[in-house]
């Protein structure tokens, strides 16, 4: 569940089977207060013209849609006889299109392309900061599945970086406590190379965070540190000193994250 403000109103956006869906009746509220959300949504789906979109968009992304049902309900739209509320849509032509969530957050949901088409019955103008609003919190999750990518590759590439130590520095006959002071050692040299602080080091710097220094590094960083982790991996393995290798690693750092850089900031001038 994310949540975007549009206008002064907060909307909720949810997935259903992987598929955006937004909260009508919190845009509703935008038209008119609380209490008139339903009332609002409930004249818009009795409306014929609405009714056509709804019924065409199901006939496209939806096989299991009710045709005939459908076809009732476009008969009778305009009569002034004629009710219709989205439970009943639902329930009678098997639509997918809108859903009713209960609970705290509850309401009426619509398909992101329903939820833009109902943004018209609000207003051009809100429909419009709607979909802009809608493309930043897509930009935003994108930007998110790429950190979690290049962390997720960073550890693979740690597993690498410390089987290296493994075969290469640690004894057989040394204790788990001292390997462990060798495991840490050299995650510091990558630590040191990279952001300038040891693992004790950042965390005196940051008591009020949860995790370590690598969970809140950019995604130029987390680029450039799995680059190093697997030069370190290599550098152990030909037996390079550590403190050579610090500043082969720190000099690589420097030169890398430059680059990334650039290519960054030539993208955000595009």
């Amino acid at each position: 569940m994310a949540k975007i403000t549009v206008k002064d109103t907060e909307v909720t956006v949810i997935k259903v089977q992987n598929e955006d869906y937004i909260c009508i009746t919190d845009m509703a509220k935008a038209k008119g207060n609380e209490a008139r959300a339903a009332d609002i949504i409930k004249n818009w789906i009795r409306n014929r013209s609405t009714l056509e979109f709804l019924g065409t968009w199901e006939m496209m992304y939806n096989p299991d849609f009710k045709v005939v049902e459908f076809d009732h309900f476009k008969m009778e739209a305009g009569l002034h006889t004629f009710v219709l509320s989205t439970n009943m849509w639902i329930e009678k032509t098997n639509a997918k299109g809108l859903c009713v969530k209960n609970g705290r957050y509850g309401g009426t949901f619509a398909h992101k392309d329903i939820a833009f088409e109902f943004g018209s019955a609000i207003s051009p103008v809100f429909k419009l900061y709607l979909i802009k609003e809608f493309q930043r919190l897509k930009e935003q999750e994108q930007a998110q599945l790429g950190w979690s990518a290049k962390r997720e590759l960073s550890k693979i590439n740690y597993h690498i970086h410390t089987d290296a130590i493994k075969q290469t520095l640690i004894p057989s006959e040394l204790t788990m406590v001292q390997a462990s002071m060798i495991y840490a050692s050299e995650a510091d040299v990558l630590n040191v190379a990279m952001f300038g602080v040891t693992a004790k080091e950042w965390r005196d710097q940051h008591p009020e965070l949860k995790g370590n220094v690598r969970d809140y590094a950019s995604i130029n960083e987390l680029i450039c540190l799995s680059n190093m982790e697997n030069l370190n991996a290599l550098f152990i393995k030909e037996g390079v000193p550590q403190k050579e290798r610090l500043l082969k690693l720190n000099q690589i750092a420097i030169s890398q994250m430059q680059i990334l850089e650039d290519i960054t900031n030539k993208r955000i001038l595009k």
